[in-house]
């Protein structure tokens, strides 16, 4: 078998590829009209939403039928909205608030937006099952513990975003919430048997190939039970066995970003993409470490040598390419019918009613007091302690959180600290309880339970001040700290400004 122009484009795609800038480079234009059948934004990639809609104009006048994937899962995982922060919760938000009505709604929204701005698939949501609470990547981004909650909610998301046109995907396949690795750095565990892998984990996922999620996408985990050899991305029992077979799924198969250390680590980005379509998988994202042409042409190449050479059929690589194009002629239609019925505001539809996603915020606080001596509003502007940890790869680390600066507008001549690891020393806490003397004191954590050195500043700030307002802006841990303990539920930016509405006694709805 040669390189031939049919195999070159086959493998073109199947490939996804990320890129640098806000506006298209010339290498991707013309792979574009090559034969590029998708390409992946990153928060690099955007400024504004009508310069994401004029970029994504200029993608379709190479390929009018691209498909142009985003990471926008709301909350704490957003791309669009990186810059000031998510104006809608996360996942554990919209779980606590258990109305699937309300989740369905939120998608619906935000699918609206990613539809006006050219985006017609979003992998999203996290169908994981949060099992283990001290799980490193998914906390927050999954709707819970409880798999019947996460299924219903699942098939709500994904209803709602699909109905904005815009393709969902349910990720990380076959569940990454009962894991204490993060898979950018390496190989997640997953050590349940079968049984309780189909009782638990599998439960949202069938329910979302029920639902008719569009995509599915992948985690690079080692799931014992179906594979003891290879990671879920690389494994045919996972990807055909189950998936395809057992569950019945039909769409496109994508992977989690080829470049992460779990499966790029043992095999290249080449060795594991060519994996990884044998294995079922029909696209390959890549791009959030490894953007540009050099890498795109790499994995095609990649998976033209493994055709030529006998290691990848051209009959699965053919199969990958034709659900990547039906899937791509679905969202041509999908997005059009969609935006056409639209209502153009974006707003909940509600006259006088916040909108959908402080809404979802404000239901989704939870209020703990052991001390009627604290009262809301605040008597005087409050001094805020926020507690920041370090956030894995898939959160910006840029992306605007916390109280501070919400409360600040409400009650101006509020003043803030925010510690890390390495800054929160007893002199540092000392300085913070001289900054709040004689005023309220405010603590922000945010997973207290997973990080030592915040359980140990909570401590020591307590012990000086029993009359301070604990608000926890990750996985809840303890309710029983502080004068008055606030569960956001969520650490995204309208769940701050929840938080501060609450501390301000503002109870407007704008």
């Amino acid at each position: 078998m040669k390189r031939g122009p049919e195999l070159l484009r086959l493998a073109e795609t199947v490939v996804f590829p990320g890129f640098e800038g806000k506006s298209p480079p010339d290498w991707l234009r013309r792979r574009l009209g090559e034969g590029l059948a998708g390409v992946v934004l990153f928060s690099r990639n955007i400024a504004t939403p009508s310069q994401v809609a004029d970029l994504t104009a200029a993608l379709r006048e190479e390929n009018p039928q691209v498909l142009v994937g985003i990471d926008e899962e709301s909350g704490e995982v957003t791309r669009l909205e990186a810059a000031g922060g998510s104006t809608r919760p996360g996942n554990f938000a919209l779980g606590v608030v258990d109305d699937t009505g309300l989740t369905e709604e939120l998608a619906a929204d935000l699918g609206r937006d990613l539809a006006r701005a050219g985006v017609n698939l979003n992998f999203a949501p996290s169908a994981d099952v949060n099992s283990n609470p001290d799980n490193p990547v998914i906390g927050l981004r999954s709707f819970g513990a409880d798999p019947d909650l996460v299924a219903r909610h699942t098939a709500a998301w994904i209803r709602g975003m699909q109905s904005a046109g815009v393709a969902a995907c349910a990720k990380h396949f076959p569940g990454h919430g009962d894991t204490s690795v993060d898979s950018h750095h390496g190989v997640p565990l997953v050590a349940a048997p079968a049984g309780a892998l189909r009782d638990v984990a599998l439960r949202p996922f069938r329910a979302a190939v029920e639902q008719g999620v569009r995509t599915v996408m992948t985690g690079h985990l080692l799931v014992s039970a179906l594979d003891p050899a290879m990671p879920a991305t690389l494994s045919r029992p996972v990807l055909h066995d189950l998936l395809r077979v057992e569950l019945g799924f039909e769409g496109v198969i994508v992977t989690d970003g080829i470049e992460m250390a779990a499966v790029s680590g043992p095999y290249g980005i080449g060795g594991a993409s060519v994996r990884a379509v044998a294995a079922g998988a029909d696209a390959i994202c890549v791009g959030g470490e490894h953007a540009g042409e050099e890498t795109a042409i790499g994995i095609r190449d990649a998976i033209v040598d493994a055709v030529i050479e006998g290691r990848l059929s051209e009959e699965r690589l053919a199969d990958a390419s034709r659900r990547v194009c039906e899937l791509a002629l679905w969202t041509t239609t999908a997005h059009r019918g969609a935006l056409s019925g639209s209502d153009a505001s974006g707003a909940s539809g509600r006259p006088g009613t916040p909108s959908i996603g402080l809404d979802a915020a404000r239901r989704a606080l939870r209020i703990t007091r052991r001390s009627a001596a604290v009262v809301f509003p605040l008597p005087a502007p409050p001094h805020v302690v926020e507690l920041a940890p370090e956030m894995n790869l898939a959160i910006e680390k840029d992306t605007p959180w916390g109280v501070g600066e919400p409360l600040g507008k409400l009650l101006p001549g509020t003043t803030v600290t925010r510690l890390v690891a390495s800054t929160a020393t007893g002199g540092a806490v000392e300085a913070v309880l001289a900054a709040a003397a004689e005023r309220p004191l405010v603590i922000v954590v945010r997973d207290a339970h997973r990080h030592p050195w915040q359980a140990d500043a909570l401590r020591h700030l307590l012990a000086a001040r029993a009359d301070a307002v604990v608000v926890e802006m990750g996985l809840p841990g303890r309710s029983d700290l502080g004068a008055v303990h606030i569960a956001t539920h969520g650490a995204a930016r309208v769940c701050g400004q929840a938080a501060a509405e609450l501390l301000a006694g503002d109870t407007g709805t704008a």
